[in-house]
């Protein structure tokens, strides 16, 4: 019989480790992209509009336009880890280039004496969060990956954990992924590598133990992410009178995401049975969502401008599938046909991410500068898995219920004119979204820029800085492995608007 080793794939309904608490965080959290002019005042546009990416903020935002414009921007994405575990400190640095948006703006003024005096309709796509990302976290530690194995298999029973009469071990490891869930799964590869053993040798056994031997052991862990999460956004907008902006948009997500982790360790006792491990993973998730956003804009005054708005839950549908493969030692001769082209797939699910209301003031000092300053807030213990009917989905929410808290988000930007010159800068802050914020740090950003007027057309260039201490976990579950990490993101976007 010709052995199949590549692309097969089966479908899971029991992958109790696939959608956490930390899928939900990474779909719900928005990082700071947009034009450059967006991104050097901090995206403070709340009570201003007239930038494309302000259409996130307040969707009242396109009927300031006084001009039709088209605009696009390019940006440079700089990211450094400084990775701390097991008392050593690794720093890795990644770097990718894209288009993050582009969009434009038709405004069309009344004809006659009503009360409103203009629409404006308005398409714009913005990558809202870049997952370009990489980190090695290399140190010693006492807690070892047989731990991780140890704890998925207790309780399961030995017999599917071996291959039958005549059955290629991938066809074992997909049908035990199937048919018994992500634990036995797992159990299984810490058994055919040799890891874990049981406690007897008989079929009914539930019970097994370590073949490492250690006190501590070294390991080196290298975590690579790519993909995005990106917005079309449709918009319409009115201006009613001279002082009042009213706007709504419906929103169009789209999801990428990989995410690929290599573990190799060693450093065992000279008598450990087991003496050296690599276990690596694979996740590709894809899908789609939407939302919508309502908001106003009014000018009190010459110089003051407020604006107020409600973004609705986003909901995704995303799909997952996964790989995996294992050596050691002690593994079998046939370990190597379980590799990334053995592919799991799993059933589809949805996240609901919890809305958000934002306020916003501007003082704008005629064709001088303005300063601006946004107010968000989002609490994040309303995140939902669905359907929340599935038991694992109802654990996790109550989880994400008692561990998520609310989250303040602060932006301050400002625009200094000098002719055909403007000087930005801004700052950013945001909270934790965790009650308790050793899991996951505040925010803190920054950004700079400048921006020349050509007429019919103006150029913008930003720089704009975020830095958070964040828990990277090793695993989606079974040990609590996981490296704590600096992470300083740099952003340089250039930007080009054509009015017309």
């Amino acid at each position: 019989m010709k052995r199949i080793s590549t692309f097969i794939m089966v479908l899971a309904c029991t992958f109790a480790s696939a959608q956490t608490i930390d899928d939900v965080l990474r779909y719900s959290t928005e990082n700071l992209q947009g034009t450059a002019r967006f991104q050097a005042m901090g995206g403070a546009f709340g009570a201003l509009g007239g930038d494309l990416s302000a259409l996130n903020i307040n969707p009242a935002g396109s009927a300031v336009f006084n001009f039709s414009e088209i605009g696009i921007t390019v940006s440079n994405y700089h990211t450094s880890n400084d990775a701390l575990f097991g008392n050593t400190l690794t720093n890795t640095t990644s770097n990718s280039l894209d288009f993050n948006q582009v969009g434009g703006v038709f405004v069309f003024n009344s004809s006659n004496d009503g009360p409103w005096k203009k629409i404006a309709l308005a398409f714009n796509y913005d990558m809202v969060q870049n997952f370009d990302n990489e980190f090695i976290a290399s140190g010693n530690t006492s807690i070892g990956v047989d731990n991780y194995f140890l704890t998925f298999a207790q309780g399961e029973p030995l017999g599917p954990l071996r291959t039958q009469q005549g059955e290629f071990i991938e066809d074992a490891y997909l049908d035990i992924g199937a048919n018994l869930g992500y634990s036995a799964q797992q159990a299984f590869l810490g058994f055919q590598a040799g890891i874990i053993e049981p406690v007897d040798d008989n079929d009914q056994n539930t019970s097994y133990f370590s073949n490492a031997q250690y006190a501590n052991v070294n390991q080196r862990y290298l975590q690579n992410t790519s993909g995005y999460n990106s917005k079309f956004t449709l918009n319409f907008a009115s201006q009613y009178e001279d002082n009042l902006y009213l706007g709504a948009t419906v929103n169009f997500h789209n999801i990428l995401y990989d995410r690929i982790s290599y573990l190799d360790e060693d450093g065992y006792d000279a008598e450990s049975p087991v003496q050296f491990t690599s276990f690596d993973n694979f996740l590709h998730t894809e899908g789609y969502g939407f939302s919508f956003s309502l908001g106003a804009i009014a000018k009190l005054n010459q110089s003051i401008r407020v604006g107020g708005s409600y973004q609705s839950p986003t909901w995704y549908t995303l799909t997952d599938d996964t790989s995996q493969r294992i050596n050691s030692n002690l593994a079998v001769s046939d370990i190597d046909f379980i590799n990334f082209g053995i592919v799991n797939l799993y059933d589809e699910y949805r996240i609901k991410t919890p809305e958000k209301f934002t306020g916003s003031v501007a003082l704008v000092f005629g064709q001088d500068g303005l300063i601006s300053f946004d107010y968000s807030y989002q609490d994040m213990s309303k995140a939902e898995l669905r359907p929340t009917s599935d038991p694992s989905f109802a654990a996790e929410n109550d989880f994400i219920a008692s561990t998520l808290g609310a989250v303040n988000s602060y932006r301050l930007g400002g625009e200094y004119r000098i002719d055909e010159v403007s000087l930005r800068a801004g700052y950013r802050f945001e909270e934790s979204p965790y009650a308790d914020s050793d899991f996951v740090g505040d925010l803190n950003g920054f950004s700079a820029g400048i921006g020349y007027n050509f007429g019919a057309s103006r150029l913008d260039l930003a720089y704009s800085r975020t830095e958070q201490d964040v828990n990277s976990y090793f695993f989606d579950g079974g040990i609590d492995s996981a490296a704590l990490i600096n992470r300083i993101n740099s952003n340089i976007a250039l930007g080009y608007t054509l009015k017309f």
